[in-house]
């Protein structure tokens, strides 16, 4: 891969992924606090889009993602999401768990996250079958 590409893959990741983190902080407040859902509905839709993008990133990357910790948990974190029509009372609970989550799975060692539930192991991409 030229450096040029890379840089511009990693980049354009690195910018889906703040517009991700913005609008997860825009809607934090309102679920949070009860705020008025019209104010928080276009932050929380902007973090649904670029999430479902990243997750798509991963998937394409490799299926391994599927399997693996960080990508168990992220469809985890979904499932919590998901269930805010259930159990609208407890969202604030189920935003703050996903949001704690999601920082042990990103800021946690590798072995954490390349942990494999299928295999019961650490599993990672072979070197020559991984795709740039």
């Amino acid at each position: 891969m030229s450096e040029t590409r890379f840089w511009i893959q990693r980049l354009s990741k690195t910018g889906v992924r703040a517009l991700h983190i913005l609008g997860i902080a825009g809607s934090a407040g309102g679920i949070l606090y009860g705020v008025e859902r019209e104010l928080w509905l276009n932050w929380w839709v902007m973090a649904m889009v670029t999430g479902v993008i990243l997750m798509t990133l991963e998937i394409s990357r490799s299926k391994l993602w599927l399997i693996q910790l960080k990508g168990v948990l992220t469809l985890v974190k979904l499932m919590l999401l998901a269930s805010f029509f259930i159990i609208p009372q407890h969202k604030p609970m189920l935003f703050i768990t996903v949001l704690l989550m999601s920082v042990f799975i990103a800021h946690g060692p590798a072995g954490l996250r390349h942990y494999s539930i299928w295999h019961r192991r650490r599993i990672d991409e072979k070197q020559g079958k991984k795709k740039r």
